[in-house]
């Protein structure tokens, strides 16, 4: 398959920090130099404000090393690869433990998973990932896996006060969910971030948004 994201820069630093977020990703990508060629293939380049001019593409997509974060320049890249001007729902899956999977499952296609490894580093992540899409996604679901009934309760009342009220939380049985594939049973981070896709896919129960709800009539 050849590759529909393209990378095209001279600039080291904007070069290492893209180049680390598409690997972890393990996302395919081209390598060019701003003057060349672009390959009718590609659907989106990549590309710094200084370099921008120089590129000759219907799909640029600008970032500034200096204040932009490359996980969301990378998210906006893959949308523009599934062709999608809006996500409708958009889902994100926690697998909470040891260690915390996390998985953002767009349209039913997953395009972001991770770990985490504190309550604390969960929240923020998720955090940032539900301020990264709510621009281009109609619905935003966060779905918590209930194996681990305490950090459970804790995730869901710290992100019914954190996150904006239009963001529903869910709760998910984890029945099945560690049931994987041999090549994840000894592999610990992956193992976590398979549960959080699965847990993504199923059909939750709703958690009430009581707390949120109840701050915002106050005032």
């Amino acid at each position: 398959m050849r590759a529909e994201i393209a990378l095209a820069t001279v600039s080291g630093k904007a070069y290492y920090l893209l180049v680390n977020e598409l690997k972890q990703r393990r996302i395919s990508f081209l390598n060019l130099k701003p003057d060349d060629s672009i390959p009718l293939d590609v659907k989106v380049v990549i590309t710094t404000p200084k370099e921008q001019p120089m590129i000759r593409h219907s799909n640029v997509l600008v970032f500034d090393e200096t204040v932009d974060d490359p996980s969301k320049i990378v998210n906006e890249a893959i949308r523009i690869v599934q062709g999608k001007q809006n996500y409708e729902r958009l889902i994100i899956g926690v697998d909470p433990g040891e260690v915390f999977g996390i998985a953002v499952v767009a349209d039913g296609k997953v395009v972001e998973t991770l770990n985490s490894f504190s309550i604390a580093e969960t929240i923020r992540k998720i955090s940032k990932l539900v301020a990264q899409f709510a621009d281009n996604s109609s619905s935003i679901t966060v779905k918590i896996g209930d194996g681990v009934p305490k950090y459970k309760e804790i995730l869901l009342h710290t992100l019914d006060r954190k996150l904006p009220k239009n963001i529903a939380l869910e709760t998910v049985r984890e029945t099945g969910t560690s049931h994987l594939f041999a090549e994840t049973k000894h592999r610990r981070g992956l193992r976590d971030m398979v549960s959080a896709v699965k847990i993504a896919n199923r059909p939750g129960q709703k958690f009430s948004r009581r707390r949120r709800n109840s701050v915002e009539q106050k005032g």
